[in-house]
């Protein structure tokens, strides 16, 4: 095969998938049972859906319209009352013309890049930052230019036109964040928007876990901007609120001239995200506002949990450097990388956790201290047995 890197498969142009990735080093390794695996590498939910939901998509199985293709863009009843709920959220006018269904918020972040980008182009991305979205940058043929963001890990706007070129088509912001667990501020997304504005570039706002943010009231006031479609593409996951992480449900919201180029995608790569997962998401979007504020309520309490149970460990050297959405980001104080560690940790603690490598360009000094904790799916008992073990590591601290 070829050495020239231009001439390399489109897959071979980014890194291996991290998730799958950290699920090898579990090979060969027991865990006894009185100190079975913590899982905080993974942030898909782990229980089913609601009983209700279940009980619907039963139901629409005997429909033989499950069946068969769905419009690329989304079945038009999902799409308006999709357009209808995140308006009255958001406190703006969404119509369905600017809402497309898809199969989950990654096929919609590949989308919007699809659409809005050639190769060549750059799209930044700060740092930490969601690791598929660089993958698909990289085999898109698209430049992903590094955004620092500060000890708060928020980025910010000065530093982000600082970094603007010709070839800049967008800036990426993904709230409640993944990996880094901060919710940003309104007044930052609205600077973010000005920026891009002014500069011409669109603002994709990753909201996959915007169901799970800390806040009270809206998390920004974008959409009640006028003409905000020409500037913010929004990316949404049914799949993370509903507990439908394997049916592949999520949406884009954006300008009405930006679907036809987003139709082409779709219809190329999955042609329509399922009609189960539609009508199940349109059955959740009409019955499960309650039980989804239940869910919310729930993940805030475990967070809370987890920022009293961790406490303690700072006079160890750790430190809470971000808590929101389903995510914690830790810092540890040991002299090593977080590669070396995070396989350590599997053999010597029973915990898998992503290392802050895996989020960052090679050779982030950041990114080498810190480790990506998802506590969606651990309760009390779980986090107190996390610290418990990270408490007990006998492995020599940095200086």
């Amino acid at each position: 095969m070829t050495s020239d890197p231009a001439r390399l498969p489109l897959t071979q142009m980014t890194f291996a998938s991290p998730v799958p990735e950290s699920a090898r080093w579990l090979a060969g390794v027991e865990f006894p049972p009185d100190r079975p695996l913590i899982n905080v590498a993974q942030a898909a939910p782990m229980a089913p859906p609601p009983e209700g939901l279940r009980r619907a998509m039963a139901e629409a199985l005997e429909d033989p319209a499950t069946h068969r293709y769905a419009p690329d863009l989304g079945l038009p009843p999902l799409r308006a009352a999709f357009a209808e709920h995140w308006g009255r959220l958001y406190g703006g006018l969404v119509t369905a013309s600017q809402v497309t269904v898809t199969s989950g918020a990654n096929h919609a972040f590949c989308a919007a890049i699809a659409a809005l980008c050639a190769s060549g182009d750059a799209v930044m991305l700060p740092v930490p930052w969601y690791f598929n979205h660089k993958m698909w940058l990289d085999m898109a043929g698209v430049e992903t230019v590094p955004l620092p963001t500060g000890a708060d890990l928020l980025p910010d706007p000065e530093a982000a036109r600082a970094r603007i070129t010709p070839r800049t088509r967008a800036i990426v912001l993904v709230t409640p964040n993944n990996p880094a667990g901060i919710d940003y501020p309104a007044d930052l997304i609205g600077a973010f928007f000005d920026l891009a504005r002014e500069t011409g570039l669109r603002l994709i706002l990753d909201e996959t876990y915007r169901d799970f943010h800390g806040g009270p009231g809206t998390p920004h006031d974008l959409l009640s901007r006028p003409d905000w479609d020409e500037t913010v593409v929004q990316l949404y996951s049914f799949s993370k609120s509903f507990r439908m992480a394997g049916h592949r449900i999520g949406a884009m919201v954006g300008a009405p001239g930006l679907m036809p180029e987003v139709e082409k995608f779709i219809d190329t790569v999955t042609i329509c995200a399922t009609p189960l997962s539609q009508r199940a998401a349109l059955w959740g979007l009409a019955n499960l506002g309650q039980w989804l504020e239940e869910q919310r309520s729930d993940l805030a309490a475990r967070r809370a949990h987890l920022k009293t149970a961790f406490a303690p460990l700072a006079e160890r050297g750790w430190h809470l450097r971000g808590l929101g959405g389903y995510f914690a980001y830790v810092e540890h104080p040991f002299a090593l990388n977080t590669q070396d560690m995070s396989r350590r940790l599997v053999r010597e603690a029973g915990i898998l956790a992503l290392p802050g490598a895996m989020f960052a360009p090679p050779g982030t000094p950041q990114a080498a201290r810190h480790l990506r904790v998802a506590c969606a799916n651990i309760d009390a008992g779980q986090i107190d047995a996390l610290v418990a073990r990270l408490a007990a590591l006998p492995w020599p601290l940095a200086p």
